[in-house]
């Protein structure tokens, strides 16, 4: 039996949105055109922190930037934004948390895609991520997705997959912890042994008040 101990990325692990500040560093480095894109990325924020975003819409408005530009380019472009974005916005909390979870199977899930989230699960030294998957070819992307979003009931499809890439089943998964903030990752919450509210939003906090679960914060 394994120890599974998960976790979402933004506003959870970050003291912020990697996804929507990726979208804000490529406007202000005049990459993306402010008028045009800015009142679309708040708009998307605010939709998935309601609870109503159109994944797919939201996706292609994400991932097209990316087929536009070289492969190069974008990781020099995001080595900038690690320093100036990301690691500012790690909270307070969060390597103590992940240590906590050190002997145990440590998986980041999160709906942002890989381009941006993989070097911020290495540099936070977790040791899986499963994420939005952007489709390449010959190195660079198309601007399309490559199969389930992991978002909202997707999280607990792409869960699964991995755990079957492994050659396991949730009936394999002794304990498993899922730290979230979000109203939208309550199909995952629903399947853990352990879920925990962190820093979360209305919605959430309501629910977990409701079901005993504990809330805390690593902002603090």
């Amino acid at each position: 039996m394994i120890r599974l101990a998960l976790f979402d990325l933004d506003n959870t692990l970050l003291a912020g949105d990697s996804d929507f500040e990726w979208a804000q560093f490529l406007i202000e480095k005049g990459v993306l055109d402010r008028e045009v894109y800015a009142a679309r990325n708040q708009a998307f924020y605010d939709q998935y922190k309601a609870g109503t975003l159109d994944i797919h819409a939201f996706l292609d408005f994400q991932l097209k930037p990316l087929s536009r530009h070289p492969r190069a380019q974008l990781d020099a472009w995001h080595a900038e934004f690690m320093r100036g974005r990301i690691l500012p916005m790690i909270a307070p909390g969060t390597p103590a948390l992940l240590a906590r979870h050190a002997s145990d199977v440590r998986v980041i899930v999160t709906a942002t895609n890989s381009f941006v989230t993989t070097p911020i699960a290495r540099h936070l030294g977790v040791e899986h991520l499963i994420a939005t998957e952007p489709e390449e070819r010959g190195g660079e992307f198309t601007g399309r997705v490559v199969g389930t979003p992991s978002f909202r009931e997707g999280k607990v499809e792409r869960l699964q997959a991995w755990l079957a890439q492994r050659g396991l089943t949730w009936s394999d998964v002794g304990e498993s912890w899922f730290y979230s903030d979000s109203l939208n990752d309550l199909p995952l919450l629903e399947r853990v042994t352990h879920p925990v509210a962190v820093d979360p939003d209305d919605t959430l906090h309501a629910h977990a008040l409701a079901r005993g679960w504990p809330v805390i914060s690593l902002r603090a």
